[in-house]
């Protein structure tokens, strides 16, 4: 059973940053495709950013210079650095993962999500 825990999400101003982290279960060490994406109920997912397991990553245009994914060499936590953050960047956070690291990129359609953190700039 695959599981995602996000944690790290909180309330923080304009310009300011936040460290969202993931961790894994054993069940998941096997997907090769890791990612975030951001939904608030009620509104189309949109998808931020994407590594996969040669340690690749893409971003999508919103967060490019501002947002930085990486991974902790036992692939057990999923980390998300974000910095000058700004209201629009309010959102619920979900970890991703899926299997295959074929179609790897911030846009993916994930097989697995956690259950999300919430950020809010103001």
């Amino acid at each position: 059973h695959v599981q995602l825990v996000e944690s790290g999400g909180g309330s923080v101003q304009a310009g300011g940053s936040l460290r969202l982290s993931c961790a894994i279960s054993e069940s998941a060490y096997s997907s090769n495709c890791f990612g975030w994406f951001r939904q608030a109920p009620g509104k189309v997912r949109e998808g931020i950013v994407s590594i996969d397991s040669e340690g690749q990553t893409t971003y999508a245009e919103s967060v490019k210079g501002r947002f930085t994914i990486s991974q902790d060499n036992a692939k057990s936590t999923l980390y998300l650095q974000m910095d000058s953050l700004k209201p629009e960047d309010s959102d619920m956070y979900y970890c991703a993962a899926s299997p295959s690291s074929r179609g790897c990129w911030w846009g993916a359609v994930w097989m697995y999500r956690g259950q999300g953190t919430q950020v809010t700039v103001s």
